[in-house]
C-alpha cells in the first residue's frame, strides 16, 4: 500500500459517511452561489487550514568565504522564458486514478472518487506547493466540469489566496548543504583514521531529521536555484540572467539545499553510509545499504529518500515541487556506481553506467537539480590551468555523457575561481566554465546569504551544516560568532553520539 492508497473497505466506509454530507454541502453550495456568496463560504469552509493564508516573508556583501579545506581520505571532503514559476523543470504532480483519492497524501483533505474529485485532489496537491496557476489549469482542464460548484469555488479560492502572496527577495535566500549522511553512528565514529573527517564534515541522519523539522516549523520553503534566477534573451537578442519571481505566503522563508559528493566513495564502505541510489518499487529514488550479514537493504539511508519522504508528507515545504541540488565528482563514478574510466575493465562497468543514467533521470524527473562538483574534486581556483581544463573536459566526457548537460557547479572546498567581485571576461577560469555551459556558481560562505546575479550568471554562497559548524556554534563564547541560529540551535540538533570536541579543520 503506497501513500496514495487506502484500503477498499476503509474507503467504502468513509464514502458512505461522506455521501450524506456531500448532498448537504452541494445543496448549500448551490444556494450560496445563487446568492453570490458561494466562493467566500467555500473558501472559509474548505480552504481554512488547508492553504494557510500568509501570516511576513523575508546585496550580498564582500564577506570573506568560509571555505572548507580537504579533510577526508580520497580527496572527497568538501564540506523557459519566464522561469520564475519553475514550470519548465517542475515535476508533474498527479494522483493515479485507479487508486482512489481519499487520503491521497497524509494530512491532506479527502475528495470523492469522481471526475471532479480527481481534479480537486490533484489541484489541492499543487496548491499545497504554492503552484496556484497550475492548480487552476488542472481544474479548468475538463470543460464538462466548468460549471461544477466545487470546481468553481476552488478556482475562486486559489485566486483569492494567490492575491495574498508576497514576492521573496532573491538576494536574501540562504543556501545550506550537506555531505553523505551518517546512517550508522557506531560505524562512522568507531575511532579509526576516518572518524575525524566524518565528524567534521558529515551530518547524521538524526541531526538531519531535526534540522528538517525545525526549519519547517520556522516557515522555511525549499526553492530551486533556477527559481532564483533564469537565463533568457533580451530585446537585443543577447542571452542574459534575470532574477526570478518567487511568490510565497507572508512569513514563509525560501532557501536552497544541496548535497556534495553524492558518489559513495569506496573508502566509505563499511563505515555506516548508504552504498548507492536506486529506484524504489514506487518509482522514487531511494538508497541501498550493505548490512553486517552481507545482505543489501533498501530504505531511507541518506538525504535523497529522507527529503523526498518529508516533502511528500509536507508538500508545503517545497515550492512548486522543488528538491535539493545533488553534486557529483567523476573520478570514482556517481551515485554509488563505478562509472569512471578507471573501472573500464570491470565486468560491471557498462551496467553501472546504464544504471547510473537511469537513476539520474529518475532524480531529474522528480524535481532534483544535478550539478558538477568537478571531476577530480579539485580546488578550481588555484589548480594549474592545464589541469583545470583537463578536469572540466573529463567531467563533460564521463559524467555529462551519463546525466545530460548541467549548468550548476558547486565548487569543491568552496574555492571559487574569483573573489567576491563580479565575474568578468578577463577571468579565464570563469570563461572556460561558462563556455562549457555552467551558469550557476556556488562557493561556501558562512553568512546567512550571499547572492550575486551578473549579466549572464548567478552566484551564491553556501553554508555547511555539519559537525564542525555545529560544534563551533555550541562552543562560541561570543554570541555574534554563532552562525546557525536563524536555522536552528546547534545544541538542539547535535548528535550525542558525536565524539567531542569536534577537531579543527
Amino acid at each position: 500500500m503506497n501513500r496514495y492508497e487506502y484500503s477498499r473497505r476503509y474507503r467504502s466506509r468513509r464514502r458512505k459517511r461522506r455521501l450524506k454530507r456531500a448532498t448537504v454541502i452541494l445543496g448549500c453550495a448551490a444556494l450560496f452561489f445563487i446568492c453570490g456568496t458561494g466562493a467566500a463560504v467555500w473558501g472559509k469552509k474548505f480552504l481554512d487550514g488547508r492553504f494557510p493564508l500568509p501570516s511576513s516573508a523575508t546585496t550580498a556583501g564582500p564577506e570573506a568565504s568560509d571555505a572548507l579545506p580537504e579533510g577526508l581520505p580520497g580527496g572527497s571532503a568538501s564540506p523557459g522564458e519566464e522561469f520564475p514559476g519553475g514550470d519548465d523543470q517542475a515535476p508533474d504532480i498527479s494522483i493515479p486514478e485507479e487508486t482512489g483519492l481519499e487520503g491521497a497524501v497524509p494530512g491532506r483533505p479527502a475528495f470523492p472518487d469522481t471526475p471532479a474529485g480527481r481534479l480537486l485532489a490533484q489541484a489541492d496537491l499543487l496548491a499545497a506547493g504554492y503552484d496556484y496557476d497550475r492548480a487552476i489549469e488542472v481544474l479548468q482542464s475538463d470543460p464538462s466540469l466548468a460549471s461544477d460548484p466545487d470546481i468553481m469555488a476552488a478556482i475562486a479560492g486559489y485566486e483569492a489566496t494567490k492575491a495574498t502572496l508576497v514576492k521573496a527577495s532573491v538576494s536574501k535566500i540562504t543556501h545550506v548543504f550537506f555531505h553523505s549522511l551518517v546512517a550508522d553512528n557506531a560505524k562512522a565514529f568507531d575511532g579509526d583514521e576516518d572518524e575525524p573527517g566524518y565528524n567534521q564534515v558529515m551530518t547524521t541522519i538524526g541531526e538531519f531529521n531535526k534540522i528538517l523539522n525545525t526549519m519547517y516549523e520556522k516557515g522555511y520553503v525549499l526553492v530551486r536555484l533556477h527559481d532564483m534566477a533564469y537565463e533568457t534573451t533580451d530585446e537585443n537578442g543577447k542571452t542574459v540572467m534575470k532574477p526570478g519571481t518567487i511568490m510565497l505566503p507572508e512569513g514563509k522563508i525560501p532557501f536552497v539545499m544541496s548535497q556534495d559528493d553524492l558518489c559513495y566513495y569506496p573508502y566509505m564502505d563499511g563505515d555506516g553510509f548508504a552504498t548507492r541510489i536506486v529506484i524504489g518499487e514506487d518509482g522514487y529514488p531511494t538508497c541501498e545499504m550493505k548490512m553486517d550479514d552481507g545482505s543489501t537493504a533498501t530504505g531511507d539511508y541518506d538525504l535523497v529518500p529522507i527529503l523526498e519522504r518529508f516533502i511528500q508528507e509536507h508538500p508545503d515545504f517545497s515550492y512548486k515541487g522543488a528538491r535539493a541540488v545533488l553534486a557529483f565528482t567523476g573520478y570514482e563514478g556517481i551515485l554509488g556506481y563505478r562509472t569512471s574510466s578507471a573501472y573500464v575493465d570491470s565486468p560491471t562497468y557498462e551496467q553501472d553506467r546504464q544504471d547510473a543514467a537511469r537513476v539520474a533521470q529518475c532524480l531529474k524527473d522528480h524535481g532534483w537539480e544535478l550539478a558538477s562538483h568537478s571531476w577530480g574534486h579539485l580546488d578550481l581556483g588555484t589548480v594549474e590551468i592545464e589541469r583545470f581544463h583537463a578536469d572540466t573536459d573529463k567531467w563533460e566526457d564521463q559524467v555529462d555523457s551519463l546525466i545530460g548537460p548541467v549548468d550548476i557547479i558547486l565548487y569543491p572546498f568552496g574555492a571559487d575561481v574569483g573573489d567576491w567581485h563580479p565575474y568578468t571576461t578577463e577571468n579565464e577560469r570563469f570563461n572556460y566554465l561558462y563556455a562549457c555551459g555552467f551558469r550557476y556558481f556556488c562557493n561556501v560562505d558562512s553568512n546567512p546569504y550571499w547572492v550575486q546575479i551578473g549579466d549572464n550568471y548567478m552566484r551564491q554562497g553556501r553554508r555547511n551544516l555539519d559537525g564542525y559548524r555545529m560544534w563551533k556554534d555550541i562552543t562560541a563564547e561570543d554570541p555574534t560568532k554563532r552562525k546557525l541560529d536563524d536555522l536552528f540551535r546547534a545544541e538542539d540538533v547535535f548528535d550525542p553520539d558525536r565524539p567531542t570536541p569536534v577537531p579543527e579543520m
